[in-house]
């Protein structure tokens, strides 16, 4: 028999690369869950009685907990809405998968930390989120920590796939600009859905459970990945770098990022697990499909 795999926010850019990757794997039977969007089942996370009802009636082999609130102006906005979808959903669906047996996978964010370290960070390095986005989701993983038996939570970072992202806005907006002014003093290390959605279904393959940092190798500025975007497309349009504080006065209700926040796969490396591309290498392979 399939094994299920419930995944919730199945909408998003992570979630359809578990589709996709999942597509033909008999040995697996995806249930797709979003709210609000038609074509997939509903679920909401925030109601903790419909995710009980959801999971008793699935009896899931494993809950792929894709759903978050991720527009981080947004959650300075709506606190409360924020808190609820990115805290109390995974609380809801820990307690669930606790109930019935299931494994739960939980993707967290570099947001978890404020952004002042000089070198990657591991799994083991403090956090201090310096936005309600990144607060929310760390009150998430808490979460997770206190009520779930079995779970794999992946920090990950700068993420595109099939959906909005940065690299379908610079690629659009390079269509009637020549010049665009990109941030330089913020980095990171882009990461492809699809690589993040490879190492989901290595971990759910195994035992090792806990917590994990999951990017693409290698970092770059928000600056320099707009620049290889464009001549990985043979774009003529110019990046033209500025920083995070001249960006803020010119959109002053933006909220705080973090400018440093390589992630290391520190857990991956420890346990001889999944290996990810780097992130030029990767972004190449996207850039093929799209």
């Amino acid at each position: 028999m399939a094994k299920k795999l419930l995944i919730t926010g199945s909408n998003g850019q992570l979630g359809r690369a578990l589709s996709r990757l999942y597509e033909k794997e008999s040995a697996f039977e995806l249930i797709n869950t979003d709210f609000g969007v038609e074509g997939v089942q509903d679920l909401d996370i925030t109601d903790l009685d419909s995710v009980l009802k959801c999971v008793r009636e699935i009896r899931p082999y494993a809950v792929i907990n894709c759903a978050a609130l991720t527009n981080v102006d947004g959650c300075e906005k709506q606190r409360d809405a924020a808190f609820k979808l990115n805290a109390l959903g995974p609380r809801n669906l820990s307690i669930a998968a606790t109930e019935c047996g299931a494994r739960l996978v939980h993707i967290s964010t570099d947001y978890v930390f404020p952004g002042t370290s000089e070198t990657p960070l591991t799994e083991f390095d403090p956090t201090g989120p310096k936005s309600v986005y990144g607060s929310t989701k760390l009150a998430g993983e808490e979460f997770v920590k206190q009520f779930a038996n079995r779970y794999y939570m992946i920090r990950t970072a700068w993420l595109y796939g099939d959906g909005k992202n940065f690299v379908k806005t610079m690629l659009r907006l390079s269509e009637d600009h020549d010049k665009i002014t990109v941030v330089n003093d913020q980095i990171g290390s882009p990461t492809s859905a699809a690589e993040l959605a490879r190492a989901i279904a290595y971990l759910l393959e195994t035992d090792q459970f806990g917590l994990y940092h999951g990017t693409c190798e290698g970092s770059c500025s928000w600056a320099d990945f707009a620049a290889e975007i464009f001549r990985c497309k043979g774009k003529q349009t110019e990046v033209v770098p500025v920083t995070s504080a001249a960006y803020k006065e010119m959109n002053p209700a933006s909220a705080d990022r973090p400018a440093f926040s390589v992630l290391d796969n520190y857990m991956f490396r420890l346990t001889g697990g999944y290996a990810f591309s780097h992130w030029h290498d990767a972004m190449e392979t996207y850039l093929r499909e799209i």
